[in-house]
């Protein structure tokens, strides 16, 4: 397994491209399925996450075809990945085989498309995570409630739909909050529904606008997507469209925080800073100065960082998934922060990690206590999820010394080429290779 090599230490400055959003690509790709004809999707990022997709799209009966880097003399920092092409060929496939959905638990986003366009879906069911269990109840009631019908077999969620499905009102909401792709499901199951139906208690993400703003340009007829109400009138057909997927969001506040823990300098080109407000909410009463011009912005942060008080919750609250990047600054903080986890209570991995870099934190049930120490140094230390390790990253960036951080196939799934970035903008940092040793490596404590 590869790892990171980070002498910390080194002011960022400079301009960094925000890859498009792999949360809003990897529902928008399922929603392909439903396609008559080729759907180009621009900006999808090169992930890890993204290959299972494609893999898992092209067992479906998916022709996917990725076009080659824009011109790298036109672009900021490494080349980007070109468009991705999507077409079905065969629409017998019905399933999404455990092997895959093993690796990415976002493979539950196949079950609506599947059920609408081909009326049978049989997905693995998908396991725990790191951050703990994430259950998939919701969108089978609310697939239940089109008329959809479910056993399980053999570890599998089988689905079939006899006939057409039919559209009605529900609620979508959870114990824990409205579900993403859980709305997202449903969404993309009802816009091949027979009749209008009517999602209440649905997710406000941008993601779930983005993927319906598809589905718009696909013939579907949605509206209310942004709002806890969506209404969709169910069509005969879907084609294919040309998409740009949103900016990744949660890439764009990582380098913002990265900006503020070297107290450096970053333009940060496609970020749309309208998806962060809360964290630019938060980010502001640390210290950190954003500034908004011609769709790049640009972040400064003061010497002093201040501490805060935060919680995560549901969009247009803080999300969860910067609740790991905002404590590795937060450790630096001038005094003691308060961080509570409300939507994934045990996502606090990163903690015992954070601590062996000289951090000072203190988990009490759901919530972080950090108080603020002078400096972080340099250690071993191991990823344990996506979130966890940018955590580590931006630790790393400004502790004294070198880190090693392994396991950094994690931080894979989630940030397009982002030791590149960071190298672009004043970081030192190398990918070591599994089973090579970097000749910096003596410099780990």
């Amino acid at each position: 397994m590869d790892s990171f090599l980070i002498h910390g230490g080194h002011r960022l400055k400079g301009t960094i491209e925000v890859s498009g959003s792999k949360n809003s690509a990897l529902p928008i790709l399922a929603a392909c399925l439903m396609a008559e004809g080729k759907s180009t999707l621009k900006g999808v990022p090169r992930l890890l996450d993204i290959d299972s997709m494609s893999k898992l799209l092209g067992e479906l009966g998916c022709h996917v075809y990725r076009h080659e880097p824009a011109d790298p003399g036109t672009l900021v920092g490494p080349a980007l990945n070109g468009p991705l092409d999507i077409q079905v060929q065969d629409e017998t496939q019905c399933e999404a085989r455990y092997e895959i959905v093993k690796t990415m638990r976002a493979s539950i986003c196949v079950l609506g498309p599947l059920l609408g366009k081909r009326g049978k879906a049989i997905v693995s069911m998908p396991g725990g995570c790191a951050i703990g269990d994430r259950p998939v109840d919701l969108h089978v009631r609310g697939l239940q409630k089109l008329g959809a019908h479910f056993r399980m077999e053999n570890g599998n969620i089988v689905g079939e739909v006899r006939g057409r499905l039919k559209g009605c009102r529900m609620y979508l909401g959870g114990a824990l909050g409205p579900t993403v792709l859980g709305t997202i499901n449903v969404m993309c199951a009802a816009a091949l529904a027979d009749g209008e139906t009517i999602l209440v208690g649905a997710a406000c993400e941008p993601e779930v606008s983005d993927c319906a703003d598809m589905l718009i340009k696909m013939g579907a007829r949605i509206k209310g997507h942004g709002t806890p109400e969506i209404r969709i009138e169910g069509v005969e057909k879907l084609v294919g469209a040309e998409h740009r997927v949103i900016p990744d969001r949660i890439e764009c506040g990582t380098f913002m925080i990265a900006a503020a823990i070297t107290n450096g300098e970053l333009a940060l080109k496609h970020c749309a800073l309208d998806h962060l407000i809360a964290v630019t909410d938060r980010l502001d009463e640390v210290g950190v100065q954003t500034q908004r011009e011609n769709g790049t912005v640009y972040v400064t942060a003061a010497r002093r960082i201040n501490p805060v008080e935060m919680t995560t919750q549901p969009y247009p609250g803080f999300p969860t998934d910067l609740q790991a990047q905002l404590m590795a600054l937060l450790c630096l903080s001038d005094g003691i922060s308060v961080v509570t986890e409300r939507i994934f209570p045990d996502r606090f991995l990163h903690v015992g990690e954070l601590n062996r870099m000289g951090a000072r934190i203190r988990k009490e049930g759901p919530t972080a206590i950090i108080q603020g120490v002078r400096e972080l140094q340099g250690a071993n230390v191991m990823a344990s999820d996506l979130r966890a390790s940018a955590a580590l990253v931006l630790a790393a960036l400004v502790a004294k010394g070198a880190t090693r951080i392994d396991r950094v196939y994690h931080i894979d799934r989630g940030y397009e080429k982002i030791e590149q970035k960071l190298a672009a903008v004043g970081a030192q940092i190398e990918r070591i290779k599994e089973g090579k040793t970097s000749l910096s490596m003596s410099a780990v404590a």
